[in-house]
Parts: structure tokens; C-alpha cells; sequence
């Protein structure tokens, strides 16, 4: 693997943690250092990162908070 790909993987723990769980990107990593843009993609959709994960996840707080005042009425 190059040593940019590797010095990127360690700077962002998350990307780490999954490259350790998912070892098959290993292989995609060594033979084409491009593979890095899909293995960021996949990291965010399972850990919920992306932009719209993280609106849905302030619409849901806001809802939760509306219910508890409703329920304090």
C-alpha cells in the first residue's frame, strides 16, 4: 500500500476502525490506490456520517423534543 493511502487511513480513526473490520479492502487498497474514495463512501454510509444521516438525525431530536413538551402540557 502507498504510504499517502496509509498516512491518510491513520489520520481518520473511523477509517481505520473499519479498514480493520472490513480486512478485504486490504486487497483493493494494494492494487489501486483509488479504491480509498469507494472505502470512505462505504465507511460513512455504515457509520451514519453522511450529510442526510446527520439532518435525519437532528429531525429526530427535534421531534423527540417536541413530544416531551407536548406530553408536559
Amino acid at each position: 500500500m502507498q504510504v499517502e493511502t496509509r498516512l491518510k487511513i491513520k489520520s481518520n480513526p473511523n477509517l481505520y476502525r473499519y479498514l480493520r473490520e472490513n480486512s478485504y479492502w486490504y486487497k483493493y487498497l494494494n492494487r489501486n490506490p483509488l479504491f480509498l474514495k469507494s472505502l470512505e463512501e462505504e465507511m460513512k454510509e455504515k457509520y451514519r456520517l453522511r450529510a442526510t444521516d446527520k439532518i435525519e438525525n437532528i429531525s429526530n431530536s427535534l421531534n423527540l423534543i417536541k413530544s416531551f413538551l407536548e406530553i408536559m402540557k
